[in-house]
């Protein structure tokens, strides 16, 4: 039978507060035990909260009713200890744990909930599948990496707060159930009863809200909003996420990178006590695709891209020639001192990565013996084959991966490849933060599939002004005002100066091949708004999530995320999604079919 709380049942402290300074005072503490030991006479309980362990004690000189309490006691049952702190015995210190030197001697003790056998040890030294883990998640949140994880993310959430406010930032909420809008992702939709037939969704972020709290005069706003994307998930993305969302009146580009960079440094010093360099690095989107083959890259290793078509370009292998022919390029990277990781196996599943993500293939030259073994050999003269190894700095032991095709195939195929690798090869290094700016995205992007242009971020970015002319005859060499911070390879914030020419934005519409109508129809209250006033403004958004798996050093987001999703976007201990009720569906005027994917 559980016991209760009575008024003079106190919590004095927390259970890793404890030190030397408190011998000899009386304290009461409550928990979790997380294991009972009985040695004959001598009973010892570790109680475990959020900050830590502490030991009980009770021995010969404790009561009798209290000793069979504590005999009881099993893990995981929650108690209520109240006793006096003294020094552990000779020999019996525990220099593992921070209370390790002292004990607490119980003089009372309730059994505040006791506790079947948890399906898992809470222990981070136990290794739990997913699955298990994720079913029973209020038992694996009790376990120390994942409070420590949670109190990050809750200590990342307390300094944005304070940084942006010290800032002269408004926190303003905006609505969540809103306009579909085009965001690069599916929405979630919420039926409306009263409107049948129509629907809210869900934001996939406060986009259009925050640009239309800068007409209205707010100047500063800030925002740790909740957003929604129905889209397939992976280790850095789930459909649920929080992001720290700022927008600024009357601001410059560099004002908003400035502003984002600030609050790194501070965040980065008060949570983690790490100090980061500013101003960070630049790099514009076109020399990190060149460089890296990706607009995210992680800059801790090198093995970079290498242009080689120069060097291959009148060569006798197909392969290269044609892909130079066609308007494409041969490029390369080189993993130095990788032939004994990199066997010939190893190359064949890249190879066929690479196939996985559009490339026709990799040819490769792994150097083990005196010769290297290179996978084109018989198309090349030693001449050809030297004059290549020379340009890439190709030595004994290395591996060079070579793709050849167009440039929007080979870039990000060899950045692919290049993490792989890196990974296989545990190059890179561990506690070290590079951060990075990527500069000028493209604003438009071919969709082969519709066959008309799509905005790379969304369409209220403001175009370079040099760029402005190239809108009706080359939209795809028109570059935008926009900036993501890239941090060891995870992009962390998105963000953009807006356009405020509502002529200009009906443009950026027409450009993306929405009619007049359809203009009206998605974003007609916008450009309204825009004609009564628009101050210049932009801004950005970080993702809390993110920025709390890279600081916390965690696998995934799962890791960050009290209750998140799994692969599918269920949640297994709640097992949600549901069937809706047939009351409320039909109230709603909704209507289950059955498809044949179903």
């Amino acid at each position: 039978m559980a016991e209760f709380l009575s008024e003079k049942d106190k919590r004095t402290c927390y259970c890793a507060e404890l030190t030397e300074d408190y011998i000899g005072k009386s304290v009461c503490v409550m928990g979790w035990v997380q294991k009972q030991r009985d040695l004959g006479g001598l009973i010892f309980i570790d109680l475990r909260d959020r900050t830590g362990i502490v030991q009980l004690a009770f021995d010969n000189d404790t009561d009798k009713e209290i000793l069979d309490k504590a005999f009881a006691c099993r893990a995981e049952y929650v108690l209520c200890a109240h006793g006096t702190v003294r020094p552990r015995a000779e020999g019996a210190v525990n220099t593992n744990l921070p209370t390790g030197k002292i004990e607490i001697f119980v003089t009372e003790l309730k059994v505040l909930s006791a506790a079947q056998t948890p399906p898992f040890e809470v222990s981070d030294r136990v290794k739990v599948k997913d699955d298990t883990a994720l079913r029973y998640r209020y038992v694996d949140l009790r376990r120390p990496e994942l409070q420590k994880n949670i109190k990050m993310r809750h200590d990342i959430a307390r300094v944005a707060r304070e940084y942006y406010y010290e800032n002269g930032f408004y926190e303003i909420e905006t609505p969540m159930m809103i306009k579909p809008t085009p965001e690069g992702a599916r929405d979630y939709i919420v039926p409306s009863r009263i409107h049948k037939g129509s629907f809210y969704a869900l934001p996939q972020s406060p986009q259009i809200y925050k640009q239309l709290l800068m007409l209205s005069g707010f100047d500063r706003y800030i925002q740790l909003a909740r957003c929604f994307r129905d889209e397939d998930l992976r280790a850095d993305r789930q459909p649920e996420f929080t992001q720290i969302d700022l927008e600024m009146s009357f601001a410059t580009q560099e004002d908003i990178m400035q502003m984002n960079e600030g609050f790194i440094k501070r965040v980065f010093h008060e949570v983690l006590g790490i100090d980061i360099p500013t101003p960070m690095p630049r790099m514009t989107f076109a020399e990190a695709m060149e460089r890296y083959g990706s607009d995210k890259p992680d800059t801790r290793y090198g093995m970079e891209i290498q242009n080689i078509s120069d060097k291959v370009a009148s060569c006798g292998f197909g392969v290269f020639t044609s892909a130079i022919e066609a308007g494409g390029s041969v490029r390369a990277i080189v993993a130095k001192n990788a032939a004994a990781v990199l066997t010939r196996k190893e190359i064949d599943k890249l190879v066929e990565h690479a196939r996985g993500i559009g490339a026709k293939g990799l040819a490769y030259v792994r150097w083990v013996d005196d010769a290297p073994a290179c996978s084109f050999a018989k198309f090349m003269t030693e001449d050809e084959l030297s004059a290549i190894y020379a340009a890439v700095g190709l030595e004994k032991g290395d591996v060079m991966l070579i793709c050849a095709d167009k440039n929007k195939v080979v870039l990000p195929t060899l950045g692919a490849i290049r993490t792989i690798v890196a990974r296989r090869l545990d190059i890179i290094p561990k506690n070290q933060f590079n951060f990075l700016w990527i500069t000028e995205f493209p604003f438009f992007e071919w969709n082969e599939e519709t066959e008309h242009w799509d905005a790379m971020h969304h369409p209220f970015t403001m175009p370079l002004e040099e760029c402005l002319p190239y809108l009706d005859s080359d939209p795809g060499a028109v570059r935008a005002k926009c900036y993501d911070m890239v941090l060891n390879g995870t992009e962390l914030l998105s963000g953009s100066i807006r356009i405020t020419d509502w002529q200009l934005q009906e443009k950026m519409f027409k450009v993306l091949g929405l009619t007049a109508e359809e203009i009206d129809k998605k974003f007609g209250f916008l450009v309204e708004a825009y004609k009564y006033g628009a101050p210049p403004h932009g801004g950005s958004g970080m993702g809390l999530d993110r920025l709390a798996m890279v600081m916390a050093d965690a696998d995934s987001l799962r890791d960050v995320i009290a209750f998140p999703k799994v692969q599918n976007a269920s949640e297994l201990m709640s097992k949600c999604p549901a069937p809706g009720d047939p009351a409320a569906l039909a109230e709603l005027g909704i209507a289950v079919v059955e498809t044949d994917d179903q």
